[in-house]
């Protein structure tokens, strides 16, 4: 499973490059406000920044357009900026019609707030890269996210879709290692639950207890 950090904090990206686990990067434009980036021009330089960061790794970069000659228009846009850009377009009619256009077009592509099979289903079959189900979306609203998970990957599986499922809306290290057990193609989340599935209690008093004997021989 590939590891994608959420995010536009370049500092976070360079660590979990560092740390060897970085395959990529999500972005919306939540989290670029988040980083106080502003205007257009700004905007564009940052996925570039993140591109170099990522080295090699795919970035979902969003469009804000609803309508699909904006969304064609500004997913041209940034899949120019870099190779490694993959154009973010919503689960709506002219988004999955744009999927459809940039799948022509060689512009590989990421349907974002995914909430059902079928949805999923729809995005695959107007070829997209990704698809991201947002499980922990789901979960707030007291549906299984997870289940979603198991379902889209039966149905990929079923006819040999190449649309990878990219589980979005991660928030704890459980949910990274569920996803891997269902079969998730990679998981998108903030730094953390990454950082968190370095712990165990277990680990540091064995740690502990090695350092300790060690000093005894010293």
């Amino acid at each position: 499973m590939k590891f994608f950090i959420d995010t536009a904090n370049l500092e976070q990206i360079r660590e979990a490059y560092d740390l060897g686990v970085l395959d990529g990067v999500t972005t919306n434009p939540s989290l670029m406000a988040k980083e106080g980036i502003k205007g257009r021009d700004a905007v564009m330089k940052h996925y570039v920044d993140i591109c170099e960061i990522a080295q090699g790794g795919d970035v979902s970069a969003e469009v804000i357009s609803t309508d699909f000659a904006g969304i064609i228009r500004e997913g041209e846009e940034l899949a120019e900026l870099h190779p490694q850009i993959v154009v973010k377009v919503p689960m709506i009619k002219d988004g999955v019609k744009a999927i459809r256009y940039f799948s022509k077009k060689g512009i590989r592509t990421n349907c974002t707030l995914v909430f059902s099979a079928g949805q999923a289903l729809l995005a695959a079959k107007a070829g997209a890269s990704y698809v991201s189900p947002f499980l922990g979306r789901l979960d707030d609203v007291s549906t299984d996210g997870l289940a979603l998970i198991e379902q889209i990957v039966l149905i990929y599986d079923n006819y040999g879709m190449g649309t990878e499922v990219l589980a979005a809306s991660i928030r704890h290290p459980m949910h990274i290692i569920k996803c891997a057990e269902l079969g998730a193609d990679v998981a998108t989340c903030p730094l953390q639950p990454i950082l968190d599935l370095l712990k165990h209690p277990l680990t540091d008093s064995g740690l502990a207890k090695f350092l300790s004997d060690a000093a005894k021989t010293a």
